[in-house]
């Protein structure tokens, strides 16, 4: 037992830390005495993605959402941005997650499930980008990409998560998502990476040989920690294939030179535009991008806090303000709905093939609501032009999550569920 006694695999470079769980049943016996233990241009072409754009405070959804439903809708303040996307996209009334926690409950905006709650949770609190990229991220050479805030207010919108529970950090900032996207490692990292993957995978099977073993040894419940054990180590070795897979091959050319980073608001059109050209070279076919509380006015000539904004207290000034900041995010994103309708796709665009998610886990930051959330829908096929209100609470209320399951279809993930979901219909 010594020998087995909590081995630990330390694989920092996957961003793994592998360790045989503490198994009594084991322990116990050895007290009695015994002892065991491709990169290019319209590469991919047709196949489904994903985008989902997240908003730490949400937006002022009187100002947003419109009086009719179906495709008269009016042209409300913040979907005026809109109008020349107006038919790519679809505005929802009525869905969220039936939860509470206001600033502290932005984190479910794609999960669903609030991390205090996900522990007894199969697929705990995982975000609907990660789920589907752990079903099929290995098509490409990045599984998903996570961009955006990483700080502001509450530690940003905390978007992506995976179902171990842990936040997958954001890329920054442009010049970064620039160099992961377009820059490949010099001969010699190359090599120190062969080498390193070469390591690994020994240090994997080692592991491995070593559960196999305990598992004939350990009781129902000891069996279960290693199941989950057993579950890790297929992660890294997933993370360490697609290493390997893609680590001798090129990465697409860029067609402009490195950006530079300047601020969260001057840098959101790029972001856009890597995140489309990170799609239009199959470079990932899931991305997500946060707005966080790093958001900062004053680049926009906003001389206020962008947190005590959103608690406006129906002050005009500051409603007046909040409207300026939504306007440029929701005109950036009409800008991007735009570009990926320009681009070629096989015998489509990139927009048919692309379903783009944007809205928050907010529904009013001045009252902490995170019901009524404000959810738009544009391209992946869908029949689009429409304002929907759906029920939003009795016993016909649609939850955002049945969203996602159609979604996750779509995507080509065989599931019936996720999170809180009722069946796929909205």
């Amino acid at each position: 037992m010594q020998t087995m006694n909590r081995r630990r695999f330390i694989l920092q470079s996957l961003g793994a830390t592998l360790a045989l769980p503490s198994l009594p049943s084991l322990l116990a016996a050895a007290v009695g005495g015994n002892s065991a233990v491709q990169t290019a241009k319209g590469a991919g072409a047709g196949a489904r993605r994903f985008v989902a754009v997240g908003n730490l405070l949400g937006y002022q959804v009187k100002h947003l959402f419109p009086a009719t439903t179906g495709a008269a809708y009016e042209q409300t303040t913040l979907l005026k941005p809109l109008s020349d996307v107006r038919k790519h996209l679809t505005v929802y009334r009525g869905l969220d997650h039936g939860i509470k926690g206001g600033h502290f409950a932005v984190h479910s905006f794609l999960s669903g499930v609030l991390n205090s709650e996900a522990q007894n949770r199969p697929r705990g609190n995982v975000t609907l980008d990660q789920f589907m990229a752990d079903e099929i991220g290995y098509q490409t050479r990045f599984p998903s990409l996570t961009v955006g805030s990483e700080g502001g207010i509450h530690g940003g919108c905390q978007l992506a998560w995976t179902k171990s529970g842990v936040r997958v950090p954001p890329i920054t900032g442009p010049a970064e998502l620039f160099d992961r996207l377009f820059v490949g490692d010099s001969p010699e990292r190359q090599h120190r990476r062969h080498q390193e993957n070469r390591l690994q995978a020994s240090i994997l099977d080692s592991g491995l040989a070593d559960a196999n073993r305990l598992s004939k040894q350990v009781n129902r419940e000891d069996k279960a920690k290693l199941d989950e054990y057993f579950t890790s180590i297929r992660d890294v070795e997933k993370r360490l294939e697609l290493r390997q897979r893609w680590g001798s091959l090129p990465k697409p050319k860029p067609p402009f030179n490195r950006p530079e980073n300047q601020n969260k608001v001057q840098d959101l059109p790029m972001l856009y535009e890597l995140i489309a050209l990170a799609l239009q070279t199959d470079s990932t076919r899931i991305a997500t991008l946060e707005i966080g509380g790093d958001f900062l006015p004053q680049d926009l000539g906003i001389d206020k806090a962008y947190h005590g904004l959103s608690h406006h207290g129906n002050d005009e000034a500051a409603i007046k303000h909040l409207l300026t900041l939504e306007t440029y995010q929701i005109e950036h994103f009409g800008k991007f709905i735009a570009r990926l309708a320009k681009m070629d796709d096989g015998d489509r665009t990139l927009l048919d093939s692309t379903s783009v998610l944007f809205g928050s886990g907010i529904g009013d930051a001045n009252t902490h609501k995170n019901s009524d959330l404000p959810i738009l829908l544009a391209g992946g096929g869908y029949r689009h032009g429409e304002f929907k209100q759906v029920p939003s609470s009795g016993p016909n209320k649609v939850p955002l999550c049945n969203l996602y399951v159609d979604l996750a279809q779509r995507m080509g993930v065989e599931t019936d569920s996720f999170g809180t979901s009722t069946g796929r219909s909205v």
